[in-house]
């Protein structure tokens, strides 16, 4: 009988963070949150747009509470902001879906008080959204939705942006375009979306299209 503790010889493996599969919802199930949404009210209407957001653009949550009136850039359909994460300033093409839910929302659905972020609470103090919210509404809409969540899967904005990564990857979109549209500084950051995607990890193009006709779901 060994009576000898060994364990200091067993050699550790380190996991990185990014050698997790990142979590990923389908195409039909995306359509059933957004479509599970009441936007004949306020709260539908600001939801809506959030969801919008982050399923269409991959913006993060952080980034969407800070969405000012002037981040919008109506005459030339794009929205331009600082990533909170990276400091780097990032220009995305406002679909028209999403520029459509945003002016619902900011005509029918906020609240009218001195302050240029576009996303409010609903209730005093009305003010700047905070992340965490953002994520208590993506999985409030997904359980709505009846959307199956399995052990360990998140259900948050970031995983509407994997979800994102996931179509584009599926579409065969370039890796610099994904880079270009998720606002990576890091090609290798990038790179771990393809873990989503396996059956199509050799198939992607090597030529760069314009990133304003690979976004998903929506028409420019």
């Amino acid at each position: 009988m060994i009576t000898e503790d060994l364990s200091i010889a067993v050699p550790s493996i380190k996991c990185s963070k990014k050698s997790k599969i990142p979590s990923a919802y389908s195409q039909e199930e995306i359509q059933q949150l957004l479509q599970c949404v009441d936007r004949g009210n306020p709260k539908g209407k600001r939801d809506y747009a959030i969801l919008l957001i982050a399923i269409r653009l991959g913006i993060r949550a952080s980034d969407i509470c800070k969405l000012a009136f002037d981040n919008f850039k109506w005459e030339s359909n794009t929205i331009e902001f600082k990533q909170n994460k990276t400091g780097d300033t990032i220009v995305l093409p406002l679909l028209n879906d999403v520029g459509e839910a945003v002016i619902d929302y900011i005509k029918h659905g906020r609240p009218s008080v001195e302050t240029d972020k576009v996303f409010l609470r609903l209730f005093a103090p009305i003010g700047q959204m905070k992340a965490p919210t953002l994520h208590s509404i993506v999985t409030h809409y997904m359980n709505k939705a009846g959307i199956h969540i399995t052990k360990g899967k998140k259900h948050g904005p970031h995983a509407l942006r994997h979800s994102l990564a996931s179509a584009l990857l599926h579409n065969n979109t370039p890796m610099p375009v994904i880079s270009e549209i998720l606002g990576h500084t890091d090609s290798e950051t990038t790179s771990t979306y393809l873990k989503i995607d396996t059956l199509n990890l050799r198939k992607y193009a090597l030529d760069v299209p314009s990133i304003k006709v690979v976004l998903i779901g929506g028409v420019l």
